[in-house]
């Protein structure tokens, strides 16, 4: 077991370019988090397979955000970076959990449901999701997910597949929290839904210039004159910029909202430039490490090492108090 550690793990799928709400959301928040904790931050390849059904896509994408990661700041010494897929044990860990994770649980998660509802079809793979999550999340001992309130759930679900566990075999695996930051549990996206590649509405971070210069002027605003004072806390471009601010920025903008005069065309104009500038130098060493591969491939396979090595140590503490070691 581990010691007085704190561990925080989270992940994020190659399913498409990385957004701002991807960034916002998750990706900045894990880059502070190896100051102070061990983070577990991987890219979720296996999950990836219940939307991506495309090789090469899922090839590019998965070597993509990798270089997206450790060009945004995460450090391979300070913390556990590596791919879903280069650790066996948690394909393993899955079908013990399997064992004692309820059909009905499963059934009644908003995710399953709402992709149900979508027109997504109904496959085994989409249906044990939360399973694999769990499996994710209990094989590195995490104490903390940072998730969105659209994962809560599965967090939650991880919990109790978890206790299930513990009481059918005694104690064997750490019990998670859920961490949801509430001034970034949202990001919005271009249409005014949360930021989602399901509804193609997303600001891509690493968008060439123009790209994004179209994608920010497109952001939906509502119709009130130039010669009214605007409401800023229902403006999904006043909380885009707001992300780029400071208090005391966010306060000044807040201000201009509520006189009379402002052009959100202005406001869109500015933010491309902040969104353009603040990403920059990442831009440079992500497309260095693009050329790389390599070096990038290198980095990976020590990651994956160093995370086995946990990951071994959980899993033969399931595989015996379910009776798998004899």
């Amino acid at each position: 077991m581990k010691g007085e550690e704190v561990r925080v793990l989270s992940g994020i799928q190659p399913s498409g370019s990385l957004h701002l709400g991807n960034y916002f959301a998750m990706m900045k928040r894990m880059i502070e988090y190896q100051e102070e904790h061990t983070l577990f931050c991987f890219i979720v390849n296996y999950h990836a397979l219940t939307s991506v059904f495309d090789a090469e896509r899922l090839r590019l994408g998965t070597f993509e955000a990798i270089c997206d990661f450790l060009a945004l700041g995460i450090d391979p010494e300070r913390s556990y970076f590596y791919v879903q897929s280069d650790i066996p044990e948690v394909t393993e860990l899955t079908w013990l959990l399997s064992n004692v994770t309820p059909l009905g649980l499963l059934e009644r998660g908003h995710s399953f449901k709402d992709k149900k509802a979508r027109g997504i079809a109904a496959n085994h793979g989409l249906l044990a999701y939360p399973v694999l999550m769990a499996a994710d999340i209990l094989l590195y001992e995490a104490d903390l997910v940072p998730v969105g309130r659209d994962q809560k759930q599965h967090v939650e679900m991880t919990r109790d597949i978890a206790m299930r566990f513990n009481q059918t075999y005694g104690e064997t695996f750490v019990i998670p929290e859920p961490e949801i930051p509430k001034d970034v549990a949202v990001i919005p996206g271009i249409d005014g839904q949360k930021m989602s590649k399901s509804y193609n509405n997303t600001i891509e971070i690493f968008a060439p210039r123009e790209e994004l210069r179209k994608k920010v002027m497109s952001i939906v605003t509502d119709p009130t004159p130039v010669d009214q004072a605007k409401n800023p806390d229902q403006c999904s471009l006043f909380a885009l910029y707001s992300l780029f601010l400071d208090q005391e920025g966010r306060k000044e903008l807040r201000e201009r909202y509520l006189r009379p005069g402002l052009k959100y065309s202005d406001v869109k104009k500015e933010l491309v430039e902040k969104i353009w500038t603040f990403f920059e130098p990442f831009r440079v060493k992500r497309e260095q490490l693009m050329r790389d591969r390599d070096t990038v491939m290198d980095i990976m396979a020590a990651g994956a090492k160093k995370t086995r090595a946990v990951a071994v140590e959980v899993l033969q503490r399931a595989r015996t108090n379910v009776g798998l070691n004899y």
